[in-house]
């Protein structure tokens, strides 16, 4: 009788069993399609953090460094109709030999907010004292941040390694933000990244500790005017305080016209003979036809692009 019962009562508890290991093979064969689909998705390589292209953002120490280092390689994202910004990390208060505080960065603001118009990208100047930038945990917040809410797939800055402190301070933030970007329990405010940017570094002429390496050289030829039109836009620096610091202020024609035609004189932009190769890999036989390049090295940081991805990221490289 005990027996019975046993048998009895497992009898129940398989087809308990039974029933519900049916209902679980419904609904896991109801959900395969799905679960195949998503998988295979997040197998894929993501090439963009948003559905609308590539979106670059570049930090500055002053708020004309971007454009000096990165204004060619804008106005060709601009052109295709990609989003790109600019930051400068320090108002530009002291930058000037006759004017300063709060009057020269207000000016400095409008400036880049009108080179950022001319070729139709966004502009931000922060409100940090030029010359007294440290990298601070506030700072690196405020990088943290910007990258977040732009869903950058491409961050440029300069290496850390400059004659300006403030240029090698943006170098160092840079590179402590870049990993942060994608930890949710810091600045909570915004959301993390889910994939790590390319970290890309400006050209610079310092050879020490190491020299500037060109991993890639885009061609400006058809954009150079415009980058010439937006450095044009920054009064105070490129026809006031640089040609003053450098003793050539008296070299500055007072005509706009003749102006901008020496501006050229002083950022021709040329193909250096070290970014040959770095050329002729991306635009094969045109290479020997390019005039004007910019020129980046892609940093340890953040993501490690493959080849690939670098010409899904660079869509103006002619196809192979």
């Amino acid at each position: 009788m005990i027996f019975d019962i046993e048998h009895s009562g497992l009898s129940h508890i398989n087809q308990v069993r039974g029933s519900a290991s049916r209902t679980r093979s419904s609904i896991h064969y109801g959900l395969m399609p799905w679960l195949v689909v998503t998988l295979l998705f997040s197998a894929l390589p993501v090439i963009a953090q948003d559905a609308s292209g590539v979106r670059v953002i570049a930090f500055g120490a002053h708020p004309d460094d971007c454009d000096l280092r990165a204004g060619g390689l804008a106005a060709k994202y601009a052109k295709m109709g990609f989003k790109v910004k600019f930051v400068s990390l320090t108002n530009g208060d002291a930058g000037h030999q006759s004017m300063g505080g709060g009057q020269l960065a207000m000016r400095r603001r409008a400036e880049a907010q009108e080179a950022g118009r001319r070729i139709d990208i966004e502009y931000e100047v922060l409100d940090n004292h030029d010359g007294e930038l440290l990298p601070t945990l506030l700072v690196r917040e405020q990088i943290i941040r910007k990258i977040r809410e732009w869903r950058a797939d491409i961050v440029l800055a300069p290496r850390p390694n400059d004659y300006h402190p403030d240029h090698r301070y943006t170098g160092v933030l840079v590179q402590d933000a870049a990993f942060m970007v994608t930890v949710p329990n810091l600045v909570t405010d915004v959301p993390a990244l889910r994939k790590n940017p390319v970290f890309l570094y400006f050209f610079d002429n310092f050879t020490r500790p190491q020299p500037f390496r060109p991993d890639i050289v885009v061609a400006i030829d058809d954009v150079y005017d415009k980058k010439i039109d937006m450095l044009d836009a920054h009064v105070s620096q490129v026809y006031e305080w640089l040609p003053w610091h450098d003793g050539l202020l008296a070299h500055v024609p007072k005509d706009s016209v003749a102006r901008k035609q020496w501006l050229t004189t002083q950022q021709p932009d040329n193909v250096l003979p070290e970014w040959r190769s770095a050329l002729e890999k991306y635009y094969g036989r045109e290479a020997a036809r390019i005039q004007h390049a910019e020129a980046f090295e892609i940093t340890e940081y953040g993501s490690q692009p493959s080849e690939e991805v670098i010409r899904k990221l660079f869509p103006f490289f002619p196809t192979r």
